[in-house]
């Protein structure tokens, strides 16, 4: 007898508990595709946010080392040539939502404005890891 099943008529065919089988396997994989693929977007989202931070960081201490005072703004950055441009912030896909955090008051030099000491960004969302990204 042949590994085929045959129908009433001799017809070679699966049978429906097979062909369930076979959909809910194939189910299960593209969700669990699906899932690595929102996974690895998030992550890569992550590791922008980190260098765009690192570069901002890096241009404010350049600034500071320069001049010897904080930028007033993110603007005195891209208009002085320490960036090309204030660049987006992946979670909030903007580069307007920037939190900048303002530098302390300097008593020792009280005519200067504190400028900009840092940046985080500007989403209430929280990462992978479980930190909020304005905390980053």
């Amino acid at each position: 007898m042949s590994q085929w099943r045959r129908g009433a008529h001799g017809e070679r065919g699966w049978t429906l508990i097979e062909l369930l089988v076979v959909v809910s396997l194939i189910t299960i994989l593209a969700g669990i595709a699906v899932a690595n693929y929102r996974s690895a977007v998030v992550s890569a989202q992550e590791a922008v946010l980190k260098e765009n931070l690192f570069r901002m960081r890096d241009a404010i201490d350049q600034y500071y080392a320069d001049k010897g005072r904080y930028p007033p703004s993110l603007d005195v950055l891209v208009e002085d040539g320490y960036l090309r441009r204030i660049p987006d912030d992946p979670i909030t896909k903007s580069a307007t939502t920037w939190e900048a955090v303002p530098a302390e008051f300097d008593v020792t030099n009280p005519s200067v404005e504190p400028g900009i000491f840092d940046v985080k960004s500007g989403s209430d969302r929280v990462s992978l890891g479980g930190t909020p990204y304005n905390e980053w």
